[in-house]
């Protein structure tokens, strides 16, 4: 059973109908009539937009017997933002160079849309010349395009196969052509905004969700950038973020095209265009971003790419957290306006999503404090002060107490609940000490204090190094890791290394947090199981980065411990 052909749009019915008649008047063949009804069916088939505008190209080049084609589409800064051909391979194309981009005679009929026929192209006014290596052509035929009464582009086609002319039939063969190419277009491109919009949604979703799960915010940025990267078919994403302390930005993710290269360069942060997109905090679209006026001495660096969009990453204020730019290669279609939209409503959903999940992260760090806060308070006000009524009621039964053994376990009764009394008041002035330290001290100041409480126990000052911005990079959640896995690792090491020096080298890069602890004592046996580094890689795991021992070349152990740092994206 053959394939159901889609219905024919009314308007090209109607079109139909007049060609007919002119046929009839002038001797046309039912055999190009028939052809002219199979090439309108085929290019309804299909949703894929590229796939329908490749088919209107081949028609066109059948129906008229050209020799090359063409279709133009026109972009919003009234220039050709597409150019489908046909008739020229790949390789020709390259030797060419850059797509037409409107000017001449293709920007003739953008600018006149109206049918266009000529014997010999080069005598028009508006023919500027082919560039090197272009075929040579006369005859030409052009057509516009409508799309619910606007222009969408053009049909070009050169060089009639057997005369020396295009004739009025072809032309009017070519128009019926390009009133279905309008209708399979506009399909097309409803199909094209409706998935697309499906798929922003499900992006939105997903990295939302992320976020809120409480996710490491490297690994939810680096989901952003794949959806954007995807969703508007990129050839190159990156994300690039502030470097404090200096007048830079830093590419901290990259995806795509030559991604390599791109990742972890540093670029001017006032001058450029992802520079001026994040200064400006406003997003910026480019149709050429490798000859930008607003790159300066920075062109080099975007050499081989053309479109561009760059989209800074915030809740909408003047202080971006970063910027987002996706491009595409110089031979590729201009971004449109649509996906501008949708690439800054993504980003804006993302960034509003960003805050909330911050904002979250610190009423649970204050639900904590004040958690804390609470048990001090129940501790000091009902477990102490019965303990010590019990502890008073043991004194004073003492001197009923005739039995020398029995008075002396009282007595130690007594100093036990004295100890304990000490013990939850050392507990209470622990916890508000370390809200204190929360709310107060940074993390230099607090991994100092780690090592030098580990003197005592090592019976030496272990060394210590501290380098990079660790109070402005390393968030609190993060430097509680940090200072427990060090207190962990030096009691370890006091406790079994028998080392006789000690090394803590701690990092913050805008890379990554890094502590390091050497020490040259005996290593650690293969058969030890030690709960503490089960701790330690648990510590490593919740923070999104990994525990790493081994044997430095002198011997003793070396723990290496790492995590994301808070601006490493």
């Amino acid at each position: 059973m053959s394939e159901p052909r889609p219905a024919v749009d009314p308007a090209t019915h109607e079109l139909l109908d007049r060609l007919q008649a002119r046929a009839d008047a002038t001797g046309t063949s039912r055999k190009r009539l028939h052809a002219l009804l199979e090439a309108v069916l085929s290019v309804g088939r299909g949703l894929d937009l590229q796939q329908v505008l490749g088919r209107i190209v081949e028609a066109a080049v059948s129906l008229v017997d050209a020799g090359y084609g063409a279709l133009g589409v026109i972009g919003e800064d009234r220039m050709l933002s597409a150019f489908v051909p046909v008739g020229v391979d790949d390789e020709a194309w390259a030797a060419i160079g850059a797509l037409p981009s409107g000017h001449g005679l293709l920007g003739e009929l953008v600018r006149h849309p109206e049918p266009l026929r000529l014997d010999e192209l080069s005598a028009h006014p508006a023919f500027r010349g082919f560039p090197p290596n272009h075929p040579p052509m006369h005859s030409f035929l052009g057509v516009p395009i409508r799309v619910r009464g606007q222009v969408f582009g053009n049909l070009y086609l050169t060089e009639k196969r057997g005369t020396a002319r295009f004739d009025e039939e072809d032309e009017a063969v070519l128009m019926t052509l390009a009133v279905a190419a309008g209708v399979a277009i506009e399909n097309s491109r409803l199909f094209e905004r409706s998935s697309l919009r499906e798929r922003w949604l499900a992006s939105g979703s997903e990295v939302t969700n992320s976020l809120l799960s409480g996710r490491p915010r490297a690994e939810v940025l680096g989901l952003l950038l794949e959806h954007a990267h995807k969703n508007v078919a990129a050839d190159l994403g990156l994300i690039a973020v502030p470097v404090e302390g200096a007048d830079t930005l830093r590419i901290a993710l990259a995806v795509g095209a030559e991604s390599d290269r791109y990742h972890g360069e540093f670029v001017p942060l006032r001058e450029g265009y992802l520079g001026r997109a994040f200064t400006e905090a406003s997003a910026s679209v480019s149709l050429d971003v490798e000859h930008d006026p607003r790159n300066g001495a920075d062109s080099a660096r975007w050499a081989g790419f053309g479109p561009a969009m760059a989209v800074p990453l915030g809740s909408g204020g003047t202080d971006p957290r970063g910027v987002l730019l996706l491009a595409r290669n110089s031979r590729a279609n201009a971004f449109t306006a649509e996906a501008s939209a949708s690439l800054k409503g993504f980003t804006r959903q993302v960034s509003l999503a960003m805050e909330l999940a911050e904002r979250r992260k610190d009423a649970v760090q204050l639900a904590l404090l004040e958690d804390r806060d609470r048990i001090a308070r129940d501790l000091h006000d009902l477990a102490i002060q019965r303990l010590f009524a019990t502890g008073m009621t043991l004194q004073g039964a003492l001197r009923f107490v005739t039995h020398p053994e029995a008075e002396q376990r009282l007595r130690r009764a007594v100093d036990d609940l004295d100890t304990t009394i000490k013990i939850i008041r050392s507990t209470i002035f622990g916890l508000r000490s370390q809200q204190d330290s929360v709310l107060r001290q940074g993390l230099r100041s607090r991994v100092a204090q780690a090592v030098e409480a580990a003197t005592g126990p090592l019976g030496f000052a272990p060394a210590l190094r501290v380098e990079g911005l660790v109070e402005s990079r390393v968030p609190v959640a993060l430097a509680d890791h940090v200072v427990a896995v060090l207190v962990e690792a030096l009691s370890n090491t006091a406790r079994y290394a028998r080392a006789t020096s000690v090394d803590v080298h701690l990092t913050a890069t805008a890379d990554r947090t890094t502590l390091t602890v050497t020490d040259d004592g005996v290593g650690i046996p293969e058969d030890a199981r030690f709960s503490g580094i089960g701790n330690m890689r648990d510590r490593a795991r919740m923070a999104g980065g990994e525990l790493r021992i081994g044997t430095p070349p002198g011997g003793g152990t070396r723990l290496t411990w790492s995590a994301p740092s808070a601006d490493s994206v």
